[in-house]
């Protein structure tokens, strides 16, 4: 009958639950009545529930201020009680500075401008939304969500940390992030097109004027009342240039990283900007004749020569600049990932899951030091201001190298190709494509620019290599 009838043994099971929990409830309630009656009369008297003797009492009015003043508004207004009233920081110059709760209020509307540019405007959105929600995150009053934490110094380790800066601390703090970000990256890049036509790879190194000149800014903006930046700070503020994240979050890690938020927010935003930045440039450095140059087809790669270049590339990095070499070895690992044919599981693993894990996890961690102390100051400032400067002489220098060898080229570049020497891929190589096929529907760029384009994230990373071979050894 009751297989017959699951209904009934659904009912009849219910019945039984029940029936336990009302026999525990006043199992319970007669214990709790026995272990009262029992209990001393002093705290009868006091009215003191068991267990609660060291908490203090709070009367009504006193609720409703404390509730009062642990909200949003409260903090935004007046300021947290975290660090004081208003409380006191150490900016990226080392100095103490003041911060009111209006500086935390004015960092998380920055944080959802990011997330607005990334969600809305789909300017890089996988990396500014992130971003935009670490920056939210690491300002909201009373979370501690960005706190260091308490040292223990029994357990030596840090109690109640945010998971913010357990992110941080984890990946971004000792370089595994960017390192995994590159392998990636290497997974999801084709070295086809640069192994096809070589001299391209001048182009991408012809970018990388944008990071050696940024670094002579640097040093005038010393003359800036209230800006200054040694070399370890300059070499990380100009490699935003080279329009590469990881590698711009990497060197910042070692050379300067109380610089690290605003560096890596200003390279991520000027990658997001590349279809605005560099098309008026490109088109101002160039005639309407130049623009509609067209270039044979690339020929077609051998297997051979695709898997001989990461092993030649990496064993090159470590005899000539082994600072680069974990930068570029990642970069060649993913690569040889890919063209092996081995290794698929590797490979896709290491562009799909590993790729977005990794890029959430970096950006959170890189919002969460977007705080007033690090971001809202002079030297910050002038860091993004920098930032524009090399990108902007990083694309032309591209576009005017590209001009210069097709004086002794008897087969012509299209310069518009020189701008894709920027680390931005693969998106500096579509913007060179759509420029060219606004003069000429039929001109199609793409897979010549991507030569120059991954040029420019070895370019990149070898530059790093020597900033950190030369100050951080």
């Amino acid at each position: 009958m009751l297989k017959k009838d699951p209904i009934l043994v659904t009912k009849i099971c219910m019945l039984v639950v029940i029936g336990a929990f009302l026999f525990t409830f006043a199992t319970s309630a007669f214990n709790a009545r026995a272990n009262a009656q029992s209990a001393p009369a002093t705290a009868q008297s006091s009215n003191i529930i068991p267990n609660s003797e060291h908490i203090p009492r709070v009367s009504i009015s006193e609720f409703l201020a404390n509730l009062v003043e642990t909200t949003g508004i409260y903090a935004f207004l007046r300021g947290s009680e975290e660090g004081g009233f208003p409380r006191t920081e150490i900016d990226p110059a080392g100095e103490v500075i003041v911060v009111y709760g209006w500086m935390d209020l004015l960092m998380v509307i920055v944080g959802f401008v990011l997330i607005y540019l990334g969600a809305i405007k789909k300017f890089e959105p996988l990396l500014l939304i992130p971003i935009g929600f670490g920056t939210v995150f690491a300002n909201i009053p009373f979370a501690n969500m960005g706190s260091p934490g308490i040292w223990n110094e029994q357990l030596k380790i840090f109690e109640h940390q945010g998971f913010l800066n357990v992110i941080y601390n984890a990946g971004i703090g000792n370089e595994f992030f960017p390192l995994l970000i590159f392998i990636g990256v290497g997974a999801m890049t084709d070295f086809g097109p640069l192994i096809a036509n070589p001299k391209t790879a001048i182009l991408g190194a012809a970018a990388q004027f944008g990071v050696f000149a940024t670094m002579f800014f640097a040093a005038l903006s010393n003359f800036i009342p209230g800006v200054s930046f040694n070399m370890l700070e300059a070499s990380a503020a100009s490699i935003i240039g080279g329009a590469d994240g990881p590698t711009t979050i990497y060197i910042a890690s070692k050379l300067a990283p109380h610089l690290l938020a605003t560096v890596a927010v200003a390279a991520y935003s000027y990658m997001a900007l590349v279809p605005v930045i560099q098309p008026p440039i490109m088109k101002f450095l160039t005639t309407k004749e130049e623009r509609q140059i067209k270039m044979k087809q690339l020929r077609e790669v051998s297997q051979k020569e695709k898997l001989a270049f990461p092993i030649t590339a990496f064993v090159l990095s470590i005899i000539l600049i082994p600072a680069a070499a974990p930068l570029v070895g990642a970069l060649m690992l993913g690569n040889f990932l890919r063209e092996c044919k081995v290794a698929d599981r590797l490979s896709e693993t290491s562009q799909n899951a590993m790729m977005n894990m990794v890029s959430l996890l970096l950006s959170l961690g890189v919002g969460s030091q977007m705080t007033p102390a690090k971001f809202l100051n002079s030297s910050s400032l002038v860091i993004v201001v920098m930032g524009l400067i090399a990108f902007s002489i990083a694309t032309a220098s591209g576009v005017i190298v590209a001009k210069i060898m097709n004086i002794f080229l008897k087969e012509k570049i299209n310069p518009l190709i020189g701008s894709a020497g920027v680390s931005a891929v693969p998106m500096a190589a579509r913007v060179s494509n759509k420029v060219g096929l606004e003069e000429d529907p039929g001109n199609f760029l793409l897979m010549h620019a991507m030569g120059p384009n991954v040029a420019g994230v070895i370019g990149t990373a070898i530059a790093a290599g020597v900033m950190i071979a030369i100050y951080a050894g």
